[in-house]
Protein backbone atom coordinates (compact mmCIF):
# COMPACT_ATOMS: atom_id res chain seq x y z
CA UNK A 1 0.00 0.00 0.00
CA UNK A 2 0.89 3.44 -0.77
CA UNK A 3 0.39 6.22 1.48
CA UNK A 4 2.23 8.67 -0.14
CA UNK A 5 0.02 12.24 -1.40
CA UNK A 6 0.77 12.23 -5.78
CA UNK A 7 2.26 15.18 -6.75
CA UNK A 8 -0.81 17.07 -7.92
CA UNK A 9 -2.11 16.36 -4.39
CA UNK A 10 0.50 17.78 -2.80
CA UNK A 11 0.30 20.94 -5.20
CA UNK A 12 -4.07 21.17 -3.66
CA UNK A 13 -2.95 20.61 -0.22
CA UNK A 14 -0.20 23.56 -0.57
CA UNK A 15 -2.84 25.82 -2.26
CA UNK A 16 -5.75 25.11 -0.30
CA UNK A 17 -3.44 25.30 2.95
CA UNK A 18 -2.29 28.71 2.15
CA UNK A 19 -6.25 30.00 0.87
CA UNK A 20 -7.22 28.82 4.39
CA UNK A 21 -5.27 30.77 6.53
CA UNK A 22 -5.14 33.74 4.53
CA UNK A 23 -8.75 34.39 3.28
CA UNK A 24 -10.40 32.28 5.46
CA UNK A 25 -9.08 31.81 8.78
CA UNK A 26 -8.67 35.72 9.36
CA UNK A 27 -12.94 36.19 9.11
CA UNK A 28 -13.84 33.25 10.93
CA UNK A 29 -14.11 34.79 14.54
CA UNK A 30 -16.09 37.72 13.04
CA UNK A 31 -18.41 35.74 10.53
CA UNK A 32 -19.06 33.48 13.44
CA UNK A 33 -20.37 36.40 16.02
CA UNK A 34 -22.46 38.25 13.76
CA UNK A 35 -23.81 34.98 11.53
CA UNK A 36 -22.74 36.55 8.42
CA UNK A 37 -22.51 34.32 5.68
CA UNK A 38 -18.94 34.76 3.59
CA UNK A 39 -19.64 35.80 0.09
CA UNK A 40 -16.32 37.40 -0.25
CA UNK A 41 -14.73 34.25 0.60
CA UNK A 42 -17.49 31.97 -1.90
CA UNK A 43 -16.67 34.27 -4.65
CA UNK A 44 -12.90 33.75 -3.94
CA UNK A 45 -13.41 29.86 -4.15
CA UNK A 46 -15.27 29.63 -7.02
CA UNK A 47 -13.30 31.83 -8.74
CA UNK A 48 -10.19 29.70 -7.79
CA UNK A 49 -12.16 26.42 -8.95
CA UNK A 50 -12.38 25.26 -5.70
CA UNK A 51 -16.58 24.35 -6.03
CA UNK A 52 -15.43 21.96 -9.12
CA UNK A 53 -12.67 19.70 -7.77
CA UNK A 54 -13.81 16.66 -8.29
CA UNK A 55 -16.42 17.65 -11.37
CA UNK A 56 -14.94 16.22 -15.29
CA UNK A 57 -13.40 19.00 -16.88
CA UNK A 58 -16.08 18.38 -19.76
CA UNK A 59 -18.36 20.87 -17.26
CA UNK A 60 -16.06 23.41 -16.18
CA UNK A 61 -14.96 21.12 -13.13
CA UNK A 62 -11.32 20.50 -11.86
CA UNK A 63 -11.37 16.68 -12.58
CA UNK A 64 -9.82 15.91 -9.19
CA UNK A 65 -9.75 12.58 -7.45
CA UNK A 66 -11.16 12.06 -4.64
CA UNK A 67 -8.48 12.13 -2.24
CA UNK A 68 -8.03 15.54 -3.46
CA UNK A 69 -11.53 16.35 -2.74
CA UNK A 70 -11.16 15.54 0.82
CA UNK A 71 -8.01 17.44 1.37
CA UNK A 72 -9.74 20.62 -0.05
CA UNK A 73 -12.29 19.53 2.81
CA UNK A 74 -9.89 19.19 5.47
CA UNK A 75 -7.95 22.04 4.86
CA UNK A 76 -11.56 24.42 4.82
CA UNK A 77 -12.79 22.39 7.98
CA UNK A 78 -9.59 23.08 9.54
CA UNK A 79 -10.07 27.19 9.65
CA UNK A 80 -13.75 27.54 9.69
CA UNK A 81 -16.27 24.57 9.36
CA UNK A 82 -19.32 27.11 8.38
CA UNK A 83 -17.28 27.49 5.14
CA UNK A 84 -16.22 23.90 4.73
CA UNK A 85 -20.38 22.78 4.95
CA UNK A 86 -20.38 25.69 1.95
CA UNK A 87 -18.37 23.82 0.03
CA UNK A 88 -19.23 19.98 1.00
CA UNK A 89 -23.15 20.56 0.45
CA UNK A 90 -22.19 22.47 -3.20
CA UNK A 91 -20.30 19.73 -4.26
CA UNK A 92 -21.06 16.89 -2.72
CA UNK A 93 -24.75 16.77 -2.14
CA UNK A 94 -25.54 19.19 -5.26
CA UNK A 95 -23.12 19.19 -7.93
CA UNK A 96 -22.49 15.18 -7.66
CA UNK A 97 -25.64 14.09 -7.04
CA UNK A 98 -27.16 16.07 -10.73
CA UNK A 99 -23.47 14.37 -12.22
CA UNK A 100 -24.95 11.01 -11.70
CA UNK A 101 -28.23 11.68 -11.74
CA UNK A 102 -28.91 14.18 -14.08
CA UNK A 103 -29.70 14.40 -17.95
CA UNK A 104 -27.04 15.41 -20.56
CA UNK A 105 -28.90 18.75 -20.51
CA UNK A 106 -29.40 19.22 -16.59
CA UNK A 107 -25.52 18.41 -16.13
CA UNK A 108 -24.54 21.12 -18.90
CA UNK A 109 -27.38 23.98 -17.94
CA UNK A 110 -26.11 23.25 -13.69
CA UNK A 111 -22.65 21.91 -12.96
CA UNK A 112 -20.47 24.60 -14.81
CA UNK A 113 -21.97 27.03 -12.87
CA UNK A 114 -22.17 25.18 -9.49
CA UNK A 115 -18.33 24.56 -10.41
CA UNK A 116 -17.38 28.13 -10.81
CA UNK A 117 -19.53 29.26 -7.92
CA UNK A 118 -21.71 31.19 -10.05
CA UNK A 119 -24.80 29.48 -8.74
CA UNK A 120 -25.18 28.06 -4.97
CA UNK A 121 -26.81 24.95 -4.47
CA UNK A 122 -28.71 23.17 -1.19
CA UNK A 123 -30.55 19.84 -0.89
CA UNK A 124 -34.05 19.92 0.56
CA UNK A 125 -34.11 16.39 2.41
CA UNK A 126 -34.91 16.65 5.70
CA UNK A 127 -38.37 17.79 6.81
CA UNK A 128 -39.61 19.63 10.65
CA UNK A 129 -40.56 15.91 11.36
CA UNK A 130 -38.86 13.62 9.14
CA UNK A 131 -35.37 13.49 9.62
CA UNK A 132 -33.57 10.19 9.65
CA UNK A 133 -36.82 7.87 8.42
CA UNK A 134 -36.66 9.16 4.91
CA UNK A 135 -39.67 7.77 3.83
CA UNK A 136 -41.85 9.67 6.46
CA UNK A 137 -41.74 12.54 4.36
CA UNK A 138 -44.81 14.75 3.76
CA UNK A 139 -43.91 16.71 0.93
CA UNK A 140 -46.17 15.40 -2.01
CA UNK A 141 -45.92 15.87 -5.81
CA UNK A 142 -48.93 15.56 -8.06
CA UNK A 143 -48.83 15.63 -12.08
CA UNK A 144 -50.47 18.35 -13.47
CA UNK A 145 -49.68 18.03 -17.37
CA UNK A 146 -46.11 18.71 -18.23
CA UNK A 147 -45.40 20.09 -15.22
CA UNK A 148 -45.60 18.74 -10.74
CA UNK A 149 -47.41 20.76 -8.09
CA UNK A 150 -44.96 20.57 -4.94
CA UNK A 151 -46.12 21.06 -1.55
CA UNK A 152 -44.42 20.70 2.00
CA UNK A 153 -41.25 22.38 4.09
CA UNK A 154 -38.20 20.98 4.36
CA UNK A 155 -35.70 22.10 7.13
CA UNK A 156 -32.45 22.66 8.52
CA UNK A 157 -30.85 23.21 4.97
CA UNK A 158 -27.98 24.30 4.62
CA UNK A 159 -27.23 26.82 1.77
CA UNK A 160 -30.95 27.02 2.20
CA UNK A 161 -31.43 30.68 2.30
CA UNK A 162 -28.57 31.34 -0.17
CA UNK A 163 -28.92 28.93 -2.68
CA UNK A 164 -30.53 29.54 -6.82
CA UNK A 165 -30.96 25.54 -6.92
CA UNK A 166 -32.39 23.19 -4.62
CA UNK A 167 -32.87 18.99 -4.99
CA UNK A 168 -36.20 18.46 -3.73
CA UNK A 169 -37.41 15.38 -2.27
CA UNK A 170 -41.05 14.96 -2.44
CA UNK A 171 -43.65 11.28 -2.42
CA UNK A 172 -45.18 11.41 -6.02
CA UNK A 173 -47.04 7.93 -4.92
CA UNK A 174 -47.52 7.61 -1.11
CA UNK A 175 -48.61 4.34 -1.52
CA UNK A 176 -45.39 2.73 -2.77
CA UNK A 177 -42.92 3.45 0.23
CA UNK A 178 -39.51 4.69 -0.30
CA UNK A 179 -39.99 3.52 -4.08
CA UNK A 180 -42.94 6.50 -4.28
CA UNK A 181 -40.04 9.76 -3.69
CA UNK A 182 -39.13 11.41 -6.31
CA UNK A 183 -35.92 14.05 -6.91
CA UNK A 184 -36.28 17.43 -8.50
CA UNK A 185 -34.73 20.25 -9.35
CA UNK A 186 -36.47 23.78 -8.01
CA UNK A 187 -35.39 26.82 -9.40
CA UNK A 188 -34.99 30.04 -6.75
CA UNK A 189 -37.84 32.58 -8.13
CA UNK A 190 -40.17 29.98 -8.94
CA UNK A 191 -44.06 31.06 -7.55
CA UNK A 192 -44.48 29.41 -3.80
CA UNK A 193 -41.12 28.89 -3.21
CA UNK A 194 -39.46 30.51 -0.14
CA UNK A 195 -37.52 30.54 2.62
CA UNK A 196 -36.94 31.29 6.43
CA UNK A 197 -33.61 31.62 7.93
CA UNK A 198 -32.72 29.94 11.07
CA UNK A 199 -30.44 31.98 13.46
CA UNK A 200 -28.91 31.27 16.76
CA UNK A 201 -27.38 28.22 16.36
CA UNK A 202 -25.03 26.58 18.38
CA UNK A 203 -22.52 26.54 15.83
CA UNK A 204 -21.98 27.02 11.82
CA UNK A 205 -23.00 30.69 12.38
CA UNK A 206 -21.53 31.78 9.50
CA UNK A 207 -23.23 29.29 7.37
CA UNK A 208 -26.69 29.84 6.13
CA UNK A 209 -29.23 27.14 7.17
CA UNK A 210 -32.80 27.67 6.02
CA UNK A 211 -36.36 26.12 5.95
CA UNK A 212 -38.01 25.92 2.74
CA UNK A 213 -41.33 26.07 2.02
CA UNK A 214 -42.82 25.20 -0.93
CA UNK A 215 -46.48 26.08 -1.64
CA UNK A 216 -48.36 24.69 -5.01
CA UNK A 217 -44.51 25.10 -6.90
CA UNK A 218 -45.23 24.41 -10.11
CA UNK A 219 -41.68 22.39 -11.41
CA UNK A 220 -41.31 21.08 -15.46
CA UNK A 221 -41.41 17.15 -15.68
CA UNK A 222 -38.18 18.07 -17.02
CA UNK A 223 -36.88 19.12 -13.93
CA UNK A 224 -37.08 15.12 -12.50
CA UNK A 225 -33.66 14.06 -11.40
CA UNK A 226 -33.53 10.46 -12.32
CA UNK A 227 -36.94 8.81 -12.85
CA UNK A 228 -39.89 8.87 -10.79
CA UNK A 229 -39.62 6.88 -7.95
CA UNK A 230 -35.90 7.21 -7.78
CA UNK A 231 -35.59 9.42 -5.15
CA UNK A 232 -34.90 7.29 -2.19
CA UNK A 233 -31.70 6.21 -4.31
CA UNK A 234 -30.53 9.54 -5.41
CA UNK A 235 -30.67 10.80 -1.33
CA UNK A 236 -29.09 7.57 -0.79
CA UNK A 237 -26.17 8.03 -2.91
CA UNK A 238 -25.81 11.86 -2.79
CA UNK A 239 -25.55 11.00 1.26
CA UNK A 240 -23.05 8.94 0.49
CA UNK A 241 -21.10 11.80 -0.69
CA UNK A 242 -21.76 14.16 1.55
CA UNK A 243 -20.99 12.03 4.73
CA UNK A 244 -17.37 11.38 2.64
CA UNK A 245 -16.67 15.37 2.84
CA UNK A 246 -17.82 15.25 6.44
CA UNK A 247 -15.75 12.64 7.72
CA UNK A 248 -12.70 14.76 5.82
CA UNK A 249 -13.78 17.93 7.42
CA UNK A 250 -14.23 16.32 11.13
CA UNK A 251 -10.82 15.38 10.46
CA UNK A 252 -9.72 19.26 9.62
CA UNK A 253 -11.62 20.41 12.59
CA UNK A 254 -9.36 18.08 14.77
CA UNK A 255 -6.38 19.06 13.07
CA UNK A 256 -7.43 23.00 13.80
CA UNK A 257 -8.44 21.63 17.65
CA UNK A 258 -4.82 20.15 17.63
CA UNK A 259 -2.56 22.95 16.35
CA UNK A 260 -4.16 26.13 18.63
CA UNK A 261 -3.76 23.66 21.21
CA UNK A 262 -0.17 23.11 20.64
CA UNK A 263 0.88 26.07 20.00
CA UNK A 264 -0.82 27.12 23.54
CA UNK A 265 0.91 24.69 25.46
CA UNK A 266 4.39 25.32 24.24
CA UNK A 267 3.72 28.73 25.04
CA UNK A 268 2.49 28.84 28.38
CA UNK A 269 4.22 28.88 31.47
CA UNK A 270 2.83 26.69 35.05
CA UNK A 271 4.67 25.76 37.68
CA UNK A 272 7.98 26.89 35.67
CA UNK A 273 7.98 25.65 32.23
CA UNK A 274 5.40 25.12 29.24
CA UNK A 275 2.14 23.36 30.06
CA UNK A 276 3.96 20.96 27.00
CA UNK A 277 5.88 19.25 29.09
CA UNK A 278 3.71 18.09 32.23
CA UNK A 279 3.03 14.91 31.65
CA UNK A 280 -0.50 14.72 31.58
CA UNK A 281 -1.05 17.17 29.26
CA UNK A 282 1.02 15.26 26.88
CA UNK A 283 -1.16 12.52 27.21
CA UNK A 284 -4.60 14.67 25.86
CA UNK A 285 -1.80 15.18 23.09
CA UNK A 286 -1.04 11.90 22.88
CA UNK A 287 -4.56 11.05 22.13
CA UNK A 288 -5.70 13.81 20.06
CA UNK A 289 -2.88 13.14 17.35
CA UNK A 290 -3.83 9.16 17.65
CA UNK A 291 -7.69 10.09 16.96
CA UNK A 292 -6.26 12.37 14.06
CA UNK A 293 -4.49 10.56 11.94
CA UNK A 294 -6.69 7.15 12.46
CA UNK A 295 -9.42 9.16 10.83
CA UNK A 296 -7.64 10.38 8.39
CA UNK A 297 -6.89 6.68 7.42
CA UNK A 298 -10.29 5.92 7.30
CA UNK A 299 -11.49 8.81 4.85
CA UNK A 300 -8.30 8.32 2.83
CA UNK A 301 -9.13 4.51 2.43
CA UNK A 302 -13.09 5.52 1.51
CA UNK A 303 -11.28 7.98 -1.07
CA UNK A 304 -9.57 5.21 -2.62
CA UNK A 305 -12.68 3.18 -3.38
CA UNK A 306 -14.52 5.74 -4.94
CA UNK A 307 -11.28 6.24 -7.35
CA UNK A 308 -11.66 3.18 -7.60
CA UNK A 309 -15.51 3.58 -8.69
CA UNK A 310 -15.85 0.40 -6.09
CA UNK A 311 -18.84 0.01 -3.38
CA UNK A 312 -17.93 2.10 -0.71
CA UNK A 313 -21.01 2.62 1.57
CA UNK A 314 -19.59 1.03 4.42
CA UNK A 315 -16.48 2.48 4.46
CA UNK A 316 -17.79 5.63 4.00
CA UNK A 317 -20.15 5.24 7.45
CA UNK A 318 -17.10 3.89 9.01
CA UNK A 319 -15.47 7.23 8.20
CA UNK A 320 -18.25 9.27 9.10
CA UNK A 321 -18.77 7.65 11.97
CA UNK A 322 -15.45 7.45 13.33
CA UNK A 323 -14.81 11.08 12.59
CA UNK A 324 -17.52 12.49 13.80
CA UNK A 325 -16.79 11.12 17.13
CA UNK A 326 -13.39 11.70 17.00
CA UNK A 327 -13.47 15.20 16.80
CA UNK A 328 -15.93 15.97 19.60
CA UNK A 329 -13.47 13.94 21.76
CA UNK A 330 -10.52 15.79 20.13
CA UNK A 331 -12.15 19.27 20.53
CA UNK A 332 -12.73 18.37 24.28
CA UNK A 333 -9.56 17.52 25.03
CA UNK A 334 -7.91 20.63 23.53
CA UNK A 335 -10.37 22.85 24.96
CA UNK A 336 -9.15 21.48 28.10
CA UNK A 337 -5.54 22.46 27.25
CA UNK A 338 -6.34 26.02 27.56
CA UNK A 339 -7.84 26.05 30.96
CA UNK A 340 -10.22 28.61 31.18
CA UNK A 341 -9.02 30.44 28.38
CA UNK A 342 -10.87 27.85 26.19
CA UNK A 343 -13.89 29.15 27.56
CA UNK A 344 -13.88 32.32 26.02
CA UNK A 345 -13.73 33.77 22.62
CA UNK A 346 -10.34 34.83 22.80
CA UNK A 347 -9.20 31.63 21.23
CA UNK A 348 -10.88 30.11 18.16
CA UNK A 349 -10.72 26.81 20.27
CA UNK A 350 -14.24 27.98 21.85
CA UNK A 351 -16.00 28.00 18.24
CA UNK A 352 -14.51 24.50 17.61
CA UNK A 353 -15.77 23.35 20.11
CA UNK A 354 -19.50 24.12 19.23
CA UNK A 355 -18.80 23.43 15.79
CA UNK A 356 -17.68 20.41 16.43
CA UNK A 357 -20.61 18.97 17.58
CA UNK A 358 -23.50 19.46 14.69
CA UNK A 359 -21.18 16.60 12.86
CA UNK A 360 -23.02 13.42 14.74
CA UNK A 361 -26.18 14.79 13.79
CA UNK A 362 -25.87 15.38 10.34
CA UNK A 363 -25.68 13.18 6.68
CA UNK A 364 -26.63 10.41 9.29
CA UNK A 365 -26.57 10.45 12.96
CA UNK A 366 -23.77 8.42 14.63
CA UNK A 367 -26.73 5.72 15.55
CA UNK A 368 -27.31 5.39 11.86
CA UNK A 369 -24.18 4.85 10.63
CA UNK A 370 -23.84 2.27 12.79
CA UNK A 371 -27.14 0.43 11.38
CA UNK A 372 -25.38 0.60 7.78
CA UNK A 373 -22.42 -0.83 8.85
CA UNK A 374 -23.89 -3.59 10.69
CA UNK A 375 -26.22 -4.07 7.84
CA UNK A 376 -23.45 -4.53 5.59
CA UNK A 377 -21.48 -7.53 8.08
CA UNK A 378 -24.94 -8.93 9.29
CA UNK A 379 -27.21 -8.97 6.08
CA UNK A 380 -30.12 -8.06 8.25
CA UNK A 381 -31.54 -4.88 7.94
CA UNK A 382 -33.05 -3.03 11.07
CA UNK A 383 -34.51 -0.62 9.13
Amino acid sequence: MNFDLTEEQVMIKKMMTEFADKEVAPFASENDREEKFPWDIVKKMGELGIFGTVIPEEYGGGGFDYISHAIVAEELGRVDSSVRGIYSVQISLVALTILKWGTEEQKKKYLPKLANGEILGCFGLTEPNSGSDVVSMQSSAVRDGDYYILNGNKMWITNGGVADIAIIFAKTDKSMGHKGITAFIVEKGVDGFSSKDIHNKLGLRASNTAELILQDVRVPKENILGNEGDGFKVAMSALDNGRYTVAAGCVGLAQGCYDVAKKYAVERVQFGKPIAGHQLVQELFADMIVEIEAGRLLVYRAGHLKNKHLPHTREVSMAKLFCSEMVNRVAYKALQVFGGYGFSSEFPIERYYRDARINTLYEGTSQIQKLIIANRELGISAF
